[in-house]
């Protein structure tokens, strides 16, 4: 009985995951859309100072490509989050069986992957695009500052991020290896008590 509240406890751990991983990408994607397409929108062109060609056409396609990842992320969130809240909302135990999170959970780590880091590193390397057309005919000096201080950030993220996954992945294993062993205790433990059989109904017969 103990073995299947943890079996149970475990689907439900892994189903508010996957809730807060959905409500988290759906968010940040969401913000970080909106930013992307304000600043495709707003910017000015100095047409005073023209801007080489390839300069626009890498702001253009790292927009298009920050606001496609995104949107999709949210799509996937948007699709699978009201179906694992339907079930999170219900007070039972075996209701976890029917959320669609362990099915779709491929679904899950890529709207996680695409809102978090993908997402983040388009970003960031929007806004140094950002501050070349932007001060590309009035000072150079601020967008060569600008993207000095992108790179340093990019490499720290992308040295968290293997960092953070590394601590991630060992945490995981610890807690597998430890599940492995209680399952091992336990069935030693069966093997030792022997399998429990329920005890033989006799009758004795009179005769009269």
């Amino acid at each position: 009985m103990s073995n299947q509240h943890s079996v149970q406890a475990l689907s439900w751990r892994r189903l508010y995951l996957s809730r807060a991983k959905l409500k988290a990408s759906s968010r940040t994607s969401a913000l970080m859309a909106g930013f992307a397409m304000i600043a495709l929108v707003e910017i000015q062109l100095d047409f005073d100072h023209p801007i080489p060609d390839g300069l626009l056409v890498v702001f253009s396609v790292c927009t298009t490509v920050l606001v496609v990842v995104h949107l999709f992320a949210l799509l996937i969130s948007t699709c699978i989050l009201p179906h694992i809240e339907a079930v999170s909302n219900v007070h039972s135990i075996t209701a976890v069986n029917e959320s669609p999170h362990n099915n779709m959970q491929c679904y899950i780590e890529l709207a996680w992957a695409f809102s978090t880091v993908i997402g983040i590193l388009l970003f960031i390397f929007e806004i140094a695009i950002i501050c070349w057309v932007k001060f590309w005919g009035h000072s150079r000096n601020a967008a060569i500052a600008a993207t000095a201080i992108v790179g340093p950030v990019i490499v720290v993220f992308c040295l968290f991020a293997i960092h953070f996954y590394r601590s991630l992945v060992k945490h995981k294993y610890e807690r597998s290896s430890q599940n492995v062993e209680e399952l091992e205790h336990m069935a030693l433990q069966l093997q030792e008590n022997g399998p429990v059989t329920p005890p033989a109904v006799t009758g004795t017969v009179q005769s009269v």
